[in-house]
């Protein structure tokens, strides 16, 4: 059963827009009483590894579990997508990087840090992307908002938890 599984769970995984939580899975097994939430981790166990030798792999993320292509392969993905990747300004991604390693933060402690104010425009995408929310309000005069990431940025960052992030000195690096 555990091969039969592992195919059933690639099926609905390959069709899945967004990632699947164990309890989403266990879901689509409601009627099957001999697959409990430890067969469908044996199940994902067993995706994993046949996925080894493929093009695309089985990753957890804050969400759930998805199949995806493998980075060895996006040059040759991108040549096929009609759409191009988001470009993000510097601004926008600066913005982001503070929210996400300093969270939570305010948007005047992200100009102080800047030292230029915050384009309401990138706030505004950075909410309809789902990737920040409010997380409250800072007890000061004011009462400014507190800003914070998603499960959707992990998401589309592929990180399980913000401990996930790469450190500053990891992002120079990568940056430069």
């Amino acid at each position: 059963m555990n091969t039969e599984l592992a195919l059933i769970l690639e099926a609905i995984l390959l069709t899945a827009d967004k990632p699947l939580s164990l309890e989403q899975l266990a879901g689509f097994f409601a009627e099957e009483p001999a697959i409990d939430k430890t067969a469908l981790k044996l199940g994902l166990k067993q995706l994993a590894e046949q996925t080894q030798t493929r093009s695309f792999e089985l990753i957890e993320t804050a969400s759930g579990y998805r199949l995806q292509a493998r980075q060895l392969y996006s040059q040759w993905i991108r040549r096929h997508q009609a759409e191009q990747a988001s470009k993000y300004s510097r601004v926008f991604l600066e913005t982001l990087a503070l929210i996400a390693w300093r969270q939570p933060i305010t948007r005047a402690e992200i100009e102080e840090i800047r030292g230029v104010a915050v384009n309401a425009n990138v706030l505004k995408a950075l909410f309809e992307r789902e990737w920040i929310r409010v997380l409250g309000h800072k007890e000061v005069p004011g009462r400014p908002e507190l800003l914070g990431t998603t499960k959707q940025f992990l998401d589309y960052f592929q990180l399980k938890s913000l401990e996930d992030l790469p450190q500053l000195t990891e992002f120079k690096e990568l940056l430069f």
